[in-house]
């Protein structure tokens, strides 16, 4: 078997995009042994900056970057690539900018794969959404995401593959954020009051209920969306239904009456605060139920002895409901979240790219 070569022009080298590069280089000699991969990176760029690489990057790509990255545009580039004739080429979208993902389709029409931890293609208008696929398979290129919603678990391909497979699917549904999910987990089961349980998770500041909305609301809300439109909704990110955890009274309240605001946020939602005697725990769930075509984000009671409430702190879990399989849920949970598992899911994804670019190597020939 021939070696592949892949060139990746890397976008973000924040936390997440140092991890990946350090862990291709550390692994590049196994992917070559093994897996018949060679992994280059001819650029690396930031949000103004990029690095043009011509002998391969290496241990040494920051000071690297820091003594030769130069002030870049998109069509500089797209330049380049033609320039040097790069071929089976991925761009990879490590950041968080909407300014970026302006820039796939261009990407595509020009040679580029993509796979990305960036949410925002994925959960901006679905007019743009449909654009970004046609564009896909009228160029024959290949756009992998599983970052977006589970630091890499095969939440995605699952639905992917139940949905093309004409299978019924009925709901989805999960507590979709690991750190969310502890801080309700806590608040339940133990006698803390919930401004301390957000202090204690490293949520603080004068603004305490800004923040988590912020924080955990949003992306929650991000990743329903993603999984609907997965299977075929036409959903956009104003249709889903988040009901807020913190009413307008509460954004005002005093911190210090942290047991009148517990009291406060559990009635906004009709619930109390459950103990352990009551084999219920509270979760903050994201929902899409395919009947209803209704996507929502809520705070719920659950009973323990359900998959959903008996997750540990750190674990996320996405609950996939379907015909064939009735009440029974497919049920894909485990732990996993920070840079070393978020680099590692783009990793795989990457490999997903090769395999594609392999295959239609061998149709070509």
């Amino acid at each position: 078997m021939s070696v592949l070569k892949i060139n990746i022009v890397l976008f973000g080298k924040g936390n997440v995009g140092k991890e990946f590069l350090n862990q291709v280089i550390e692994n590049q000699k196994t992917f070559l042994e093994k897996r018949n991969i060679d992994i280059q990176f001819p650029i690396i760029a930031n949000s103004r900056l990029a690095y043009f690489e011509k002998e391969g990057v290496d241990k040494f790509w920051e000071s690297n970057f820091a003594l030769a990255a130069i002030p870049y545009k998109l069509e500089d580039i797209l330049d380049y690539v033609k320039i040097h004739n790069l071929e089976n080429l991925v761009a990879i979208d490590l950041t968080d900018s909407e300014e970026l993902v302006k820039n796939y389709i261009p990407l595509i029409q020009n040679g580029f794969n993509i796979v990305a931890a960036n949410k925002n293609a994925n959960t901006s208008s679905i007019e743009f959404y449909k654009e970004v696929r046609r564009n896909l398979d009228r160029h024959g290129k290949t756009f992998l995401y599983e970052t977006n919603v589970g630091s890499g678990f095969p939440v995605v391909q699952t639905l992917r593959d139940l949905y093309s497979s004409g299978e019924q699917i009925t709901k989805i549904r999960g507590v979709f954020s690991d750190s969310f999910g502890n801080v309700f987990k806590r608040f339940s089961t133990e006698e803390s009051l919930f401004l301390s349980v957000l202090s204690e998770a490293g949520i603080t500041g004068s603004k305490k209920s800004d923040s988590i909305e912020n924080l955990y609301k949003n992306d929650v809300a991000k990743k329903t969306l993603i999984l609907a439109r997965e299977i075929g909704a036409n959903l956009e990110f104003s249709d889903v239904n988040i009901l807020p955890l913190f009413s307008s009274e509460l954004k005002e309240f005093n911190p210090k009456q942290e047991y009148e605001f517990d009291k406060k946020m559990l009635e906004s939602y009709g619930i109390s605060k459950i103990a352990d005697e009551d084999n219920h725990i509270l979760r903050y769930v994201g929902e899409f139920s395919v009947l209803e075509n209704k996507l929502e984000v809520q705070l719920v009671s659950e009973l323990q002895s359900f998959p959903i409430a008996r997750l540990d702190g750190s674990e996320k879990n996405f609950e996939i409901y379907t015909k064939s399989y009735g009440k029974i849920p497919i049920v894909i949970q485990g732990s996993g979240s920070g840079k070393e598992v978020l680099a590692r899911g783009v990793l795989t994804d990457v490999f997903k790219v090769a395999e594609k670019l392999r295959i239609r190597e061998k149709v070509l020939v």
